[in-house]
């Protein structure tokens, strides 16, 4: 087992597990937080990019260049969706549902590489849909519109987004994180940039430029270089189990900072999604282990 991105991976989760908190600081909407981000993670990374010499050596294979910016694309629209939730509904409930994740790979696994997927997988996927809908609460089921507004469908389609970009990223191999991240954050730029409202930097604090710029070198520079350097080193299953420090982290934080306090029926959900979320990535090594036995 690589170690070294092993750590990479955890570091790199645990960081991201504070984007919530980040965020709700930042005083500015999704789109322009993801465009700021976009910008400070091509500099960062170009930065270190030129520094290291790593450009001298990249080999620009076509096929990977464009599978790349497939990437590059659901990894913008992962971050606009999550921070839209995060705008209507506590982070401990996004996350947890934006952590629904792993469950989609399962499913694109199946559709698109014909991978077997058993009875117990579909119990998981049931038993985190149940989950996801007791921790939106019943309250906001009553009405379409109450549905719309709790959030739900912004750190849904987060999740699924999130989904594509391990999906898609795990089979990378030719560039490097460099070159992998830098291509995806210039690719924001040009995306956000017709849709930003500048008009919303107006009377920011220091404290709200403060967590725009850790958001963009740590959450977005930093942590997606470890994040991508370390997904093609390790088997799904590593990383799927590792990317539990996230949502671990950032419940901790909504509790202890935010004083989020979740109702019994939200609770409930958060056990649902990560019981469920826990067999589909622990049973596979189970399974693996008893037959190497």
């Amino acid at each position: 087992m690589n170690v070294s991105a092993m750590i990479k991976l955890s570091v790199s989760m645990a960081i991201f597990g504070s984007i919530g908190l980040f965020t709700v600081n930042t005083g500015i909407p999704a789109v322009e937080l993801v465009f700021v981000r976009c910008i400070c993670a091509t500099l960062f990374l170009g930065g270190l990019w030129l520094l290291t010499g790593g450009h001298k050596t990249e080999v620009w294979d076509r096929k990977e260049v464009l599978q790349t910016l497939f990437c590059g694309i659901f990894l913008v629209l992962n971050w606009v969706f999550l921070f839209k939730a995060f705008e209507e509904m506590s982070i401990s409930v996004a996350i947890s549902i934006y952590n629904l994740a792993p469950i989609f790979v399962v499913m694109l696994g199946a559709v698109l590489l014909k991978e077997h997927i058993t009875i117990g997988n579909i119990l998981a996927i049931i038993i985190c849909f149940v989950g996801s809908v007791f921790i939106v609460g019943m309250e906001h089921l009553h009405s379409i519109e109450a549905f719309m507004n709790s959030g739900f469908i912004w750190a849904m389609l987060s999740a699924i987004c999130y989904a594509l970009t391990m999906f898609l990223s795990k089979t990378l191999k030719g560039l490097s994180p460099y070159a992998t991240t830098f291509v995806q954050t210039a690719l924001g730029i040009l995306i956000l940039l017709p849709m930003c409202d500048f008009t919303v930097f107006h009377g920011l604090t220091s404290t709200n430029i403060m967590f725009i710029v850790g958001t963009g070198i740590i959450h977005t520079g930093f942590v997606y270089y470890l994040f991508f350097d370390s997904i093609r080193k390790l088997p799904t299953i590593i990383v799927s189990v590792l990317t539990f420090l996230d949502p671990v982290v950032a419940i901790l934080l909504d509790m202890v900072i935010l004083d989020f306090r979740p109702s019994l029926l939200q609770t409930l959900g958060i056990l649902f999604i990560f019981g469920g979320i826990s067999y589909t990535v622990l049973k596979p090594r189970k399974y693996t282990q008893e037959k190497l036995a």
